[in-house]
């Protein structure tokens, strides 16, 4: 209970926050102007097609303003890095819901699930606008939604991993997505049939990951590596009724110097596949998760983008088996409101398909091994580092400790071998 009562807690100071900004217009505009006048306008944005693609869902990965593609450690990573699958801890089922821009709202769903070293997942992501045309006299011409939708699948392969080196992650994200447009009337106020079909489209595009993990710099004890690199291509695919796509190439890095801190970065190159001349300017994200305690999390960032500065501020509270995440999200697209740009998420775990009860199993035989070899039990240290090795192939402390064995015994050897010589 006291957990929830943090969590609402948490929720109001942020829209508490807002709302004491939004009273102070003049403020507002100020920190807007400064920062465009730091980082200049693109004449290039908003040339490509279905910005769904842009918008985030929700979750851990907003509240660090999408500098995401080297954490990619719950199942948001399905938007920043597809190779994020295969080194999940747990299979996770999750609710998004985005108060983005007045009416506009996007809902989403994901799962992901790893399987030892092969990962899946799934999503699907709706944004919806209501839409009314009116005349010059106010009379009401067409009546609607626009909308946006986007679904994805998802696969990755982690190579070469072991007790050492986290493995090279190679993941792939197969994505089709569908704009709708309702008819609307012309110039003379006449509905126009078939005219929302004309504007609506279709495409499909591709995402390519890769995710590697490993020790750095690391002042804390844990099996987990505290360093991870990253490099994504995202949205590759034909244009869309002649705009083309969001197509974006990505290199992220995170580190965790400490156990409770996580910093993230993201360098992001938009590339326009139709015209590169046309390209958006470059963009940077830098993100930060704070574990307070073992059930809340803070979390914040920043994204760096010509013409669309965002900042976010965001906390999550774990219960048992469900995490509620909170984020506001502060940009120039939009005036600051209580309930604007405020995302909620909510992920299911659905467990670790055994990893964990597997990985005490290793160390309980690994632990014994050791025992019986310092006690000079040979044989029985043999058979246990033996059955590690059947559970984990890639547990190399075990492989290690099977050649110091077999060095030992070829030594032995040796000497028993010149022993009978020399009488």
């Amino acid at each position: 209970m006291k957990k929830i009562i943090h969590f609402f807690c948490l929720f109001s100071l942020v829209l508490a926050v807002s709302w004491g900004l939004d009273t102070d217009s003049d403020a507002y505009g100020s920190i807007t102007d400064y920062l465009n006048s730091i980082y200049g306008i693109d004449d290039n944005a908003g040339l490509t097609a279905f910005p769904i693609l842009n918008i985030p869902i929700g979750g851990r990965s907003e509240g660090m303003a999408g500098a995401y593609s080297a954490v990619a450690d719950d199942v948001s990573f399905i938007e920043f890095n597809p190779a994020g699958s295969s080194m999940l801890t747990i299979s996770e089922l999750a609710f998004f819901h985005n108060n983005w821009i007045a009416d506009a709202k996007i809902e989403a769903l994901a799962y992901a699930a790893r399987f030892n070293n092969f990962g899946i997942g799934a999503s699907g992501k709706w944004l919806y606008v209501p839409f009314t045309q009116y005349g010059y006299f106010g009379d009401r011409l067409s009546k609607g939604y626009y909308s946006e939708a986007v679904a994805v699948l998802n696969g990755s392969y982690n190579l070469f991993p072991g007790y050492y080196f986290g493995g090279l992650s190679v993941g792939f994200n197969l994505k089709g997505a569908f704009r709708s447009v309702p008819d609307f009337a012309d110039v003379t106020e006449v509905l126009t049939s078939g005219s929302g079909k004309e504007q609506s489209a279709a495409s499909v595009m591709a995402d390519v990951g890769l995710l590697t993990r490993f020790n750095l710099f690391k002042f804390y004890n844990s099996r987990d590596r505290n360093m991870s690199a990253a490099l994504v291509v995202r949205n590759l695919g034909p244009d869309a009724i002649g705009d083309p796509l969001p197509t974006v190439a990505v290199a992220g890095i995170s580190y965790r110097p400490i156990r409770p801190l996580l910093m993230s970065f993201d360098f992001s190159l938009p590339l326009n596949m139709l015209d590169l001349n046309l390209s958006e300017k470059p963009y940077w994200a830098a993100g930060v998760s704070v574990t307070a305690t073992s059930f809340l999390s803070m979390r914040a960032g920043l994204l760096m983008k010509a013409g669309n500065i965002r900042a976010v501020i965001g906390s999550a509270v774990a219960l048992k088996y469900i995490n509620i995440d909170v984020n506001y999200t502060l940009d120039l697209l939009t005036q600051i409101q209580p309930l604007n740009r405020v995302a909620l998420g909510i992920r299911f775990d659905l467990g670790d398909n055994g990893r964990k009860s597997k990985s005490d199993l290793v160390d309980e035989y690994y632990l014994a091994g050791l025992d019986a070899y310092s006690a000079s039990r040979d044989a029985e240290a043999r058979i246990l580092f033996e059955k590690v090795l059947e559970i984990n192939p890639n547990f190399e402390p075990a492989i290690e400790a099977l050649k110091s064995l077999d060095n030992y015994e070829q030594l032995n050897n040796r000497i028993n071998e010149m022993r009978r010589l020399q009488y």
